[in-house]
C-alpha cells in the first residue's frame, strides 16, 4: 500500500474519503500541526475544532481533539458544525493559537479537508504549510501521533464545549446596516446548499424584517448531488424562484462551508461575482466612508481596477489564494479584499473569505440604492467603462503538457491581433495587451489542466480572446 502524501493546497489538505482521508491519516496531520504549534511557541491559549456539513465531520473532530489532548493542548469544540467565517472570527475575539476546520468547501461531497488557520485567522500562509507538510510527511509512513481518549481529556479540561455563532452574529450586526435592509422590507430567496450557513445568513435577514424563502436548509452530506458550490449551474432552484416570482428581490447563495457567495439579482440574473465586487467596492467607499485600497488575485477582473482609480485608491495583486488577500486585509491596508471565485472580506472584518457577509452586503446595496444590482452595475460600467471576464479549463495530453512548459518561457506577441504590452508572472504567466484586455494561463500544480483567464470590453472580444488563448495553449495555431 502506497504511503499518501500530505500536500496543503490553497486551503488546506483535501483528499478522498476513504481513500487519503482516512482517520489515521487525519490523525497524523493534526500530530503534524500540534507538532508545529509546539516547536513556536503557539499551544498555550488553546484550538479551535470545528467542521462542516460533510459525512463524519463530527467524528474527525473529535478524532483531532484527542490527538491534540495527546501533545497537551487544549481544544474548544462547537456544538454543531460551523462556518469558515465564523472560525476565523472566533480564533480573532478569543485569541486562540489557532483552529482546525474539518471542511473541503465548494469540493464534490466524496471530499473532506483539514484546514489549518493560525493565531491571525486568515488561511495558513505557505512557509507555514510547508512546515506541516514536511512535519506530516516524516511522520505518515510509521503512522505516528499522541492521543488522549475523549472522555478523559474532557475530564481533565483539555476539551471544552465551545459556541462561536452568538458572537459571529455580534460583529454581523456591526459591519452590516440592518436598518437599511429592514426599512427596504425586501422579500430574498436564499440557498444555503445544505452547508453551514443555515442558522446564520437566513436569521439575519429574517432579523432585518426580511420576507425570506429558503432553500436547501438541512444538512445533507451529498449536497443534493451536486457540488455545493453557488455557480450558476448549481443554485436552478434559487434562480427559478426570483425569476418567476417578481416580488423576489434578490437571491442570495453559500457554499458548503460559507466563504464563498453568489447573487442573482431581480428576474433570476445571475451576477457574476467578478462585476459583485467591482460594484460593492464602489458602494463601500463612496456610500460607507470605506477607508484603504483593494487587494485582488491576479485572476480577478480589473474592474476592481478601474472603479479603484475613479476613487483614487490604490491596487495590491496577489497570487490566487485567500491567505495572500487576508494578510492585506490584517495589516488594514485595504477597504475590500477579493478574488473571481466569488471569495470577498473587508477592512475591520476576518482576513478570511466570507460569504455570509457578502451576501448581506448585496442586500444592503439593494435596500439603500433602491434598484436592482444589475441597474447598479450598468451604471457603474458609464463611469469607468465595460469589463467581461470568463475563465474555461483546458486538458492537456502529454505532449500538449511538455510543450506547454517550455511555450511559457517565451513570451507570445499577442493575442486576436492585440499585442502583449507586459508579462505579469506573480501566479501563472499573465499577458497584459492593448487596450487593457489581459490573457492569464495558470497550469494546475495536481492535473494536466490549464486554467486559462481573459477579459476584454465586449463579450464578442472576450470570445475571440479565450479562442485565441485555446489554441495558443493547445498548440492548434498562432495566437
Amino acid at each position: 500500500m502506497t504511503t499518501p502524501t500530505v500536500k496543503f493546497g490553497t486551503s488546506g489538505w483535501r483528499a478522498v474519503l476513504c481513500d487519503a482521508f482516512t482517520f489515521d491519516n487525519v490523525r497524523v496531520v493534526v500530530q503534524a500541526i500540534a507538532d508545529h504549534l509546539k516547536a513556536g511557541g503557539l499551544d498555550e491559549r488553546g484550538v479551535l475544532v470545528a467542521y462542516d456539513t460533510r459525512f463524519m465531520g463530527e467524528r474527525f473532530a473529535r478524532i483531532a481533539c484527542e490527538v491534540f489532548a495527546g501533545n497537551g493542548i487544549r481544544t474548544f469544540l462547537p456544538p454543531r458544525d460551523v462556518p469558515t467565517p465564523v472560525v476565523s472570527y472566533d480564533i480573532l475575539r478569543h485569541g486562540r493559537d489557532g483552529a482546525v476546520n474539518f471542511t473541503a468547501s465548494h469540493n464534490p461531497p466524496e471530499y473532506n479537508g483539514v484546514k489549518f488557520s493560525p493565531a491571525w485567522g486568515g488561511p495558513a500562509l505557505p512557509e507555514t504549510t510547508r512546515d506541516i507538510e514536511e512535519r506530516a510527511n516524516r511522520r505518515m509512513a510509521e503512522g505516528s501521533y499522541e492521543a488522549l481518549g475523549f472522555e478523559e481529556a474532557r475530564d481533565r479540561g483539555l476539551i471544552a464545549g465551545h459556541d462561536p455563532r452568538p458572537d459571529y452574529l455580534d460583529r454581523i450586526r456591526e459591519l452590516v446596516d440592518l436598518e437599511a435592509i429592514r426599512s427596504a422590507r425586501l422579500r430574498v430567496a436564499v440557498d444555503v446548499l445544505h452547508g453551514t450557513a443555515r442558522g446564520y445568513l437566513d436569521e439575519l435577514l429574517r432579523e432585518a424584517g426580511c420576507d425570506v424563502v429558503v432553500f436547501h436548509d438541512k444538512p445533507d452530506p451529498l449536497f443534493g448531488g451536486r457540488a455545493p458550490e453557488p455557480s450558476r449551474a448549481n443554485i436552478p432552484e434559487l434562480i427559478a424562484a426570483v425569476a418567476d416570482d417578481p416580488g423576489i428581490c434578490l437571491g442570495l447563495a453559500t457554499d458548503g462551508d460559507a466563504d464563498r457567495f453568489g447573487v442573482v439579482d431581480r428576474g433570476g440574473a445571475f451576477l457574476e461575482p467578478n462585476y459583485f465586487l467591482g460594484l460593492l467596492l464602489d458602494y463601500l467607499v463612496r456610500e460607507r466612508g470605506f477607508e484603504g485600497g483593494v487587494a485582488r488575485s491576479v485572476a480577478t477582473s480589473h474592474l476592481l481596477d478601474a472603479v479603484a482609480r475613479d476613487l483614487g485608491r490604490p491596487v495590491f495583486e496577489t497570487p490566487v489564494g485567500f491567505k495572500f488577500i487576508g494578510d492585506l486585509i490584517r495589516r488594514d491596508q485595504v477597504a475590500l479584499g477579493g478574488e473571481e471565485s466569488a471569495g470577498l472580506s473587508v477592512r475591520g472584518h476576518v482576513p478570511e473569505k466570507d460569504g455570509i457577509l457578502a451576501c448581506l452586503l448585496a442586500a444592503e446595496m439593494v435596500a439603500r440604492r433602491g434598484t436592482p444590482l444589475i441597474q447598479q452595475l450598468e451604471e457603474l460600467y458609464v463611469r469607468v467603462g465595460r469589463y467581461r471576464t470568463r475563465r474555461v479549463n483546458l486538458r492537456l495530453t502529454s505532449r500538449q503538457e511538455e510543450a506547454f512548459e517550455a511555450k511559457v518561457r517565451e513570451t507570445p506577441d499577442g493575442f486576436a491581433g492585440r499585442k502583449v504590452q507586459d508579462v505579469v508572472t506573480t501566479d501563472g504567466h499573465k499577458f497584459l495587451l492593448e487596450g487593457g484586455a489581459w490573457v492569464l494561463v495558470r497550469k494546475s500544480g495536481t492535473e494536466p489542466v490549464v486554467r486559462l483567464y481573459a477579459e476584454a470590453d465586449s463579450d464578442e472580444a472576450l470570445e475571440r480572446l479565450l479562442e485565441a488563448g485555446r489554441a495558443w495553449v493547445l498548440g492548434e495555431e498562432a495566437p
